[in-house]
C-alpha cells in the first residue's frame, strides 16, 4: 500500500520556513487595499472591485466551443468532450490521484525558492515570481526556465501564483498561517497542499496545487474515447500531463460564505506528436444566508472577467455551474452557483488560456470583500445551527455525486488527505430538518430550490 510520510516541524521551524518567502503579493495591492477599506468603514456595500479571473471540476454537460479543437499540428474542429468517466479521470488526475497501489508518495514541509539560478532576461523573471510562491514550483525551475513559451510552463506558474495570492489574502485576514506541505508522486509530478485549520476566521481553509505526468492508463482512454475522443498513441502509450489549482474554504462565522474554486489544463501527446489540450474550471459560492448584495458583486465580478472575452460565456458557464452543483437527491443546489466550465478548447490555445488568466484572477477580488464585510458580524446558536446542516448538504454533493472525489476514494494508492481537503472539520445532520416558513433558513432554501440570476 502507499504511504505518506509527514516530516514533523515546531511551529518555530515553520515560520522561519515561511519567512523565506518574502517576494510581495502581485496583482494583490489594489485588492488589498479595497478590502482594508471595506473593513474598516463596517459598510453593508460591496464594493465592486475590476476583477479578471476564475475555476472547477467535470461535468457530464459538454459546452460546444467554436472554432478549432484543441490541437496542436493537425486540427479538427469542434469541441474535445472529457465528460462522465472522462472527466472523471481527468479531475483526479490533477489533484493526484492518479497513484497506483505501489506508489510512495511523500509529503514533507516546503522550503523556500533557491537562488541559484541566473537572472538574466525572462529567466528571472520566472525565479522572481517563484520566490512569491508558498513553496517552489512541482516543476524544476530551471525546466521552467528553458521551457517558458510552452503552455504547461505557462498554466504551471498561473496555479502556482494563484495558491499563493489566495493564501496570503487569507492569512491577511485570518492572522494564521498555512501549514505548506509537499508530496510526490512515483510515476511523475507532484503537488502543493497548502492548509489552515482552525483559525480566527477560518475553520478549515484548503488551496491545493498539482502537476502530474505519465502515461494515460488504459482504463482512462477507453473511458474518454467512449466519450468521443480520437486517441492514437504509440506502442499502446498516451503521455499525458495534467494540472491544476483548486481550493474550499469553510469560514467559523454563518454569515461569511463557503467559496470554492478549480483551475486545471489537460494534454494528451498521440503516436505522430500532435497534442490534444483542454482546460477547465469554475467557482462556485455556498452562503448559509442570502445576502443579494453579496451574491451580485460575486456573479457580477465573474460576469466583468467572461464578458472581456466572449458575451455567451457568463451565462454559458452560470448555467453548467447550476446543473452540475447539484444535489439531486435533496432537490437543491449546493449554494448560489457562479460559473463552470470544461473542455475549453477554442478558439486557439493563447486565448483560451487568456480567459482562464482572467478568471483566475478573481478569486481575491469576488471572495475578499464579502469576508471583510461580515467579518465582525455576531451570530446565534441557531444560526451557527443552521450552517452545519448546510455544512452536512456540502459532504453530501462531494461524497455522492463529485466524481473527482469519487474516482479518487476508489483508486487505491491516492493520497486520501489531499481528497478529503474538500470537507469541513464540522458538520451536522438532523432527522427530517425543515425551516420554518418565513425565515431567513427558509428564504435561502427557496434559492437552492429555485435558481435565481444575481446580476
Amino acid at each position: 500500500m502507499a504511504t505518506i510520510v509527514f516530516y514533523s516541524v515546531n511551529k518555530t521551524a515553520h515560520t522561519a520556513a515561511r519567512r523565506c518567502l518574502t517576494s510581495p503579493l502581485k496583482g494583490l495591492a489594489s485588492a488589498g487595499e479595497s478590502v482594508s477599506r471595506l473593513a474598516s468603514t463596517h459598510s453593508r456595500s460591496v464594493p465592486l472591485l475590476p476583477g479578471t479571473r476564475w475555476f472547477s471540476r467535470g461535468t457530464g454537460v459538454r459546452f460546444m466551443s467554436h472554432g478549432t479543437a484543441g490541437r496542436s499540428g493537425n486540427t479538427r474542429r469542434g469541441a474535445l468532450a472529457l465528460s462522465g468517466a472522462a472527466a472523471v479521470t481527468a479531475a483526479a488526475a490533477v489533484a493526484g490521484f492518479l497513484a497506483n497501489t505501489d506508489h510512495f508518495q511523500r509529503a514533507e514541509m516546503a522550503t523556500r525558492v533557491p537562488r541559484a539560478a541566473k537572472e538574466t532576461g525572462e529567466e528571472a523573471d520566472i525565479l522572481q515570481r517563484c520566490r512569491g510562491f508558498m513553496s517552489p514550483p512541482v516543476t524544476d525551475i530551471s525546466v521552467l526556465q528553458g521551457n517558458k513559451d510552452e503552455m504547461r510552463t505557462k498554466m504551471e506558474m498561473l496555479i502556482m501564483e494563484t495558491q499563493a495570492d489566495f493564501c496570503k489574502a487569507l492569512e491577511k485576514v485570518d492572522g494564521g498561517e498555512f501549514r505548506v506541505d509537499r508530496w510526490k508522486r512515483k510515476e511523475g509530478g507532484g503537488g502543493i497542499s497548502c492548509v489552515m485549520q482552525d483559525g480566527k476566521v477560518f475553520e478549515k481553509a484548503g488551496v491545493n496545487v498539482s502537476v502530474v505526468f505519465g502515461n494515460l492508463t488504459e482504463e482512462a482512454a477507453k473511458q474518454m474515447r467512449s466519450r468521443g475522443k480520437v486517441l492514437k498513441g504509440k506502442d499502446g502509450k498516451l503521455p499525458f500531463v495534467a494540472m491544476g489549482v483548486s481550493s474550499v474554504i469553510h469560514p467559523k462565522n454563518p454569515h461569511i460564505p463557503t467559496v470554492h474554486f478549480n483551475y486545471r489544463y489537460f494534454e494528451i501527446e498521440e503516436e505522430d506528436g500532435t497534442k490534444q489540450w483542454w482546460f477547465g474550471g469554475g467557482t462556485d459560492l455556498t452562503p448559509v444566508y442570502i445576502d443579494k448584495e453579496d451574491a451580485f458583486h460575486f456573479h457580477n465580478t465573474l460576469k466583468e472577467a467572461c464578458d472581456k472575452h466572449h458575451p455567451q460565456y457568463y451565462p454559458d458557464f452560470k448555467k453548467w455551474c447550476d446543473r452540475y452543483f447539484y444535489v439531486r437527491h435533496r432537490g437543491e443546489t449546493r449554494g448560489i452557483g457562479g460559473i463552470f466550465f470544461d473542455d475549453l478548447d477554442s478558439p486557439n490555445q493563447e486565448e483560451v488560456f487568456s480567459f482562464v488568466k482572467s478568471c483566475a484572477h478573481t478569486v481575491v477580488p469576488c471572495y475578499l470583500p464579502i469576508v471583510y464585510k461580515h467579518l465582525n458580524d455576531s451570530f446565534s446558536d441557531e444560526e451557527k445551527d443552521w450552517q452545519q446542516v448546510r455544512r452536512g448538504r456540502y459532504v453530501e454533493f462531494n461524497l455522492v455525486y463529485d466524481r473527482g472525489v469519487k474516482f479518487g476514494l476508489a483508486t487505491p494508492g491516492s493520497r486520501i488527505e489531499s481528497i478529503l481537503m474538500s470537507l469541513p472539520l464540522t458538520a451536522r445532520w438532523e432527522y427530517m430538518h425543515e425551516p420554518a416558513k418565513g425565515t431567513r433558513e427558509a428564504e435561502m432554501l427557496d434559492a437552492l430550490r429555485n435558481p435565481k440570476d444575481w446580476v
